[in-house]
């Protein structure tokens, strides 16, 4: 038996990046070949696509997990590892996308709608893109990025032009299915209708869309009932039309207290997406007037509910169809009035924002954890500490060539650093020492390693100077754009 599911919790996983390749290239008789590592490939991304064909979020009640493939390893010869294909998950035509604390992220409507759940980590650099004039053979090569986790709850609030709202077995079911070609199962109990049921009605040149959603009861708006699976499906509509069941023998029941009920819920719920459901055009149909005595109470508080609600009341019964033809029409009209209200589409405006010359991209604040730390924040300083491996000398070197360029250093000196102090980037704490200017690395004494590391970090006041010497004896067009591209973060593409 088919199960209607229209809230999910979906756990996402990204692939992670492909680590870039530290290789050198060796050829009989070239013993200089020059660095060759390629880079690593970029991980897949978990996306939503809105798919016409997918009515329920049934697949991902059963499969809440999704992860997406990773990037594989960057290979010698300036083989680039292969970028992983993004993990598209098809969703229904208006799901709601939010967050563990209930923040609307998205809300996917349209067919191929998207939105990337979950991001996949960049690739890490090999050593032939991070070659440079003072550093030819880098002995390291960047990691891969970890792709982004997130839990996401996903909620279906069907589409209709037309919500019908009513006690249970008001006669919801066989109303859309007097109007329509629908077909939803009708009985004679109460909760019947348990999933939502779309029909397509015509009348005159109109064609729009009524939505037979679950019954109300009194406290559907605190969870009673079926309670807010019924009203997360009536967000969307338009026109929301009272079914009120003239012939109940219930106790307590008339159609005038029936309609209080409705109403009073639908000003208590507060829709997620915005706009009072109290705030929408509603008509008021009195069903099942072929019984004798429900078409003597009909006529009977007709005016009355007119006068109190000053909504359009229409007599009907879907078994003889008596009434069904008036109520269309006034359906439509409301309809037609709606979409004529609803303003012009504009064109998409991409609008650029540069980031302005003065913004260093990172904050350097006081630790409230570690007393006298310094945390530093900032995407790009972040992302540098979760691509080193801090196994590897060089490759630290590396990481301390690219803050002092970014200006962490100054900054943690004009903060009050001391040297020594610890500092936290990421997830990594270090004690820092005020390091050297970037272009030491041309003293290494070998692949894989960094002279600023072998005496903690001092550097003495001729290595500083031999090393800017060096740098401007070597000064090549190659190493200034090497320079400029390693300053504006090369593997990031802003």
């Amino acid at each position: 038996m088919s199960r209607f599911v229209d809230r999910v919790v979906l756990h996402a996983t990204a692939g992670a990046g492909g680590n870039g390749c530290a290789s050198v290239h060796r050829e009989k008789f070239k013993p200089l070949g020059g660095p060759d590592g390629g880079n690593g490939g970029r991980g897949g991304s978990v996306v939503l696509v809105v798919d016409p064909d997918v009515h329920t979020l049934l697949d991902f009640h059963h499969r809440p997990h999704a992860t997406a493939r990773n990037g594989t390893q960057g290979q010698g010869g300036f083989r680039a590892g292969a970028n992983a294909e993004d993990l598209e998950l098809c969703v229904p035509d208006g799901t709601v996308v939010m967050s563990a604390d209930g923040e609307v992220l998205a809300d996917l409507v349209g067919a191929a709608t998207r939105f990337v759940a979950a991001e996949g980590g960049r690739g890490g650099l090999g050593n032939a893109a991070l070659a440079s004039a003072a550093r030819k053979a880098p002995g390291f090569a960047l990691l891969g990025e970890p792709g982004e986790s997130a839990d996401l709850v996903l909620e279906l609030r069907s589409i209709a032009d037309v919500g019908l709202v009513g006690f249970p077995s008001a006669g919801k079911s066989s109303l859309v299915a007097a109007l329509s070609a629908a077909r939803p199962k009708i009985a004679d109990y109460p909760f019947t209708t348990l999933v939502p049921q779309l029909g397509v009605v015509s009348a005159g040149e109109e064609v729009f869309t009524v939505a037979d959603v679950p019954g109300l009861i009194p406290g559907a708006s605190e969870g009673r009932g079926l309670g807010l699976d019924f009203l997360r499906h009536v967000e969307r509509c338009s026109v929301l039309v009272h079914v009120v069941d003239c012939a109940t023998y219930e106790p307590g029941r008339d159609p005038v207290s029936d309609v209080e009920a409705l109403e009073a819920e639908l000003a208590r719920y507060t829709p997620a997406l915005g706009g009072a459901l109290a705030d929408r055009p509603r008509l008021i149909a009195l069903n099942k007037i072929d019984v004798p005595d429900a078409r003597e109470l009909a006529e009977l508080v007709e005016p009355e509910l007119a006068e109190r609600f000053g909504r359009p009341v229409y007599p009907i019964s879907t078994a003889s169809r008596e009434g069904l033809r008036e109520l269309s029409f006034a359906m439509a009209r409301e309809v037609r009035a709606h979409r004529a209200a609803q303003p012009v589409a504009e064109p998409t405006r991409v609008v650029l924002r540069p980031t302005p010359v003065d913004d260093a991209g990172f904050t350097v604040e006081a630790d409230p954890e570690l007393p006298g730390g310094f945390v530093v924040r900032g995407r790009r300083p972040e992302r540098w500490i979760r691509q080193t491996a801090f196994d590897n000398d060089e490759a630290v070197g590396y990481l301390a060539d690219r803050l002092a360029r970014l200006g962490v250093e100054e900054a943690l000196a004009e903060a009050g650093a001391q040297p020594g102090c610890p500092v936290t980037i990421g997830d990594v704490t270090f004690d820092w020492e005020p390091s050297t200017p970037a272009g030491v690395a041309v003293l290494m004494s070998g692949r894989g390693t960094d002279r600023r590391l072998e005496r903690d970090g001092r550097v003495t006041a001729a290595e500083r100077k031999a090393a800017r010497a060096q740098r401007r004896r070597h000064r090549t067009d190659a190493e200034l754009f090497a320079d400029v591209a390693d300053r504006d973060d090369p593997e990031d593409p802003e």
